[in-house]
């Protein structure tokens, strides 16, 4: 399958993608980027496909090359919007900070963007692998999120080792979840946190 995403109108063409989503804790990342240059081109892609290393360095090049803006939501908009309408305002957030009024906004997945107004929008499955905007926009997204997480999650609450999990739902997050209870950066609307949340509040330790 080959998508046009050059001949999208109008201009310009801004790739929207996330990270995060599927996490037990911590933010929901998105990046917005419109593509200035061939430079690297050929290499954006969707982000769970490279390596780290790769994903770094790809993520100075497109800073230096191309206009871009990277927001998130937190936890706390996540519990209280759900996660989905919570990427949603991560991506608008994103899209906003490019600082242009008009364009066409391609968004990896299936849905539009809530509450964006003046743009047109494309959704596109499967787009960060077929749309070089949206490849872009997906690296920026997950090396935020991950330089996030092992900056500050893993340091503020070592007990959960945010660095070997990034905050996904793997055997040894939640084993440290059912061991220690969740932190106030996890995501109390999420099934294997939400059992151990306590009633009257997170207990002293993890606060």
């Amino acid at each position: 399958m080959k998508f046009k995403w050059g001949e999208c109108l109008p201009a310009p063409i801004i790739g929207v993608d996330e990270a995060g989503i599927g996490c037990l804790a911590g933010r929901v990342y998105a990046a917005a980027v419109i593509i200035q240059s061939k430079k690297d081109l050929r290499f954006y892609t969707d982000s769970k496909v490279l390596s780290e290393k790769r994903r770094e360095e790809l993520f100075v090049s497109i800073q230096t090359h191309h206009k871009f803006s990277i927001a998130f939501a937190t936890v706390r908009e996540i519990d209280e919007l759900n996660i989905l309408w919570a990427s949603h305002l991560a991506m608008k957030r994103a899209v906003e900070g490019l600082g242009v009024s008009s364009g066409h906004i391609l968004i990896d997945g299936r849905y539009r963007i809530r509450n964006v107004v003046g743009f047109e929008q494309t959704p596109v499955i499967g787009g960060d692998l077929l749309a070089k905007p949206i490849g872009a926009a997906s690296i920026l997204a997950k090396v935020s999120r991950d330089r996030y997480v092992l900056n500050e999650l893993a340091k503020e609450f070592p007990n959960y080792d945010f660095e070997k999990h990034k905050g996904y739902g793997t055997e040894l997050h939640r084993k440290k979840i059912k061991e220690f209870g969740p932190c106030r950066e996890h995501r109390k609307s999420f099934g294997g946190v939400k059992e151990f949340w306590p009633a009257g509040g997170m207990p002293d330790l993890q606060l």
